[in-house]
């Protein structure tokens, strides 16, 4: 067990998480979901997004758990995102029952709270399936194909391509400081002058950070509008050529079939063998 742990974070180096936000962000992957229309799967993402909230049959919860789980794993999802989802989980229930034990509650609080954390379980995987496996351009074209203004959509996927270079930058400034600045002389006890060394610089690094964004910002709204940004948005044959690669296909329509049986099976066996 001790060798798992040392693994994992070995592996949880700003570099690594640099990665695993690229790949989590581009969809370069070849995946079950990636093949299929992005606009298909934004409509399947918000509507088991939405349906769990009003479903507290815990049968149906946990069939519908596992089925994204499985999705989630079809996808490809990052291991980084599984492993903070199943920390976000662990630390949720730690905390519920240092409430019930030491606090004056009772577990009657932590049963009636087990839906609603597996219902943010089926919306996190379904929604990690989806956007894992779309890249910023197909995720832009699918909002602007549903009217979504232009400028907007073109916001969204600027920001998915921004925030690998935010990270890859911030990292290159807090490094800097160190380089510049001076390590406290004494540990203190729990190493807490160390813990307030490095707090201190990773917020002082955010202000070069925004200005940096800032300025790669304007250079790039420079740069579109030079080539005819706003005209191509406002354009409609410029909007109909950027749009004719969206098609739904037979792949898609598959997907949509199996998917609503399966969900139909197991909102009947959840009516049969309700818990």
């Amino acid at each position: 067990m001790l060798n798992v742990f040392q693994k994992l974070f070995s592996k949880l180096s700003v570099e690594n998480i640099k990665i695993e936000l690229m790949r989590t962000a581009y969809g370069t992957e070849e995946t079950v979901l990636s093949r299929l229309d992005p606009r298909m799967l934004i409509v399947w993402s918000l509507f088991f997004t939405t349906v769990p909230w009003f479903i507290h049959n815990m049968t149906i919860l946990i069939g519908l758990a596992v089925l994204m789980g499985v999705l989630a794993y079809m996808a490809r999802v990052s291991p980084l995102l599984i492993v903070l989802l199943i920390i976000g989980v662990i630390s949720q229930f730690t905390y519920l029952i240092f409430v019930a034990l030491f606090l004056g509650g009772t577990f009657t609080a932590l049963l009636a709270v087990i839906p609603l954390t597996i219902k943010i379980m089926i919306i996190s995987l379904s929604s990690m399936a989806v956007f894992t496996s779309m890249d910023p351009e197909k995720f832009s074209d699918a909002l602007l194909s549903f009217g979504v203004p232009g400028k907007f959509s073109f916001g969204v996927s600027y920001g998915y391509r921004m925030l690998p270079i935010l990270i890859e930058e911030y990292q290159s400034i807090i490094q800097s400081f160190r380089l510049r600045g001076k390590m406290p002389a004494k540990k203190g006890i729990l190493y807490w002058r160390y813990i307030v060394y490095f707090l201190k610089i990773s917020v002082l690094a955010f202000y070069p950070m925004m200005l940096n964004t800032a300025k790669r910002t304007r250079t790039t709204v420079e740069a579109l509008e030079i080539r005819g940004f706003s005209y191509s948005e406002e354009n409609d044959l410029a909007k109909k050529l950027k749009l004719k690669a969206l098609k739904m296909n037979k792949y898609d329509y598959q997907f949509v079939a199996i998917t609503s049986v399966i969900t139909i099976c197991i909102i009947n066996i959840g009516m049969f063998y309700p818990l």
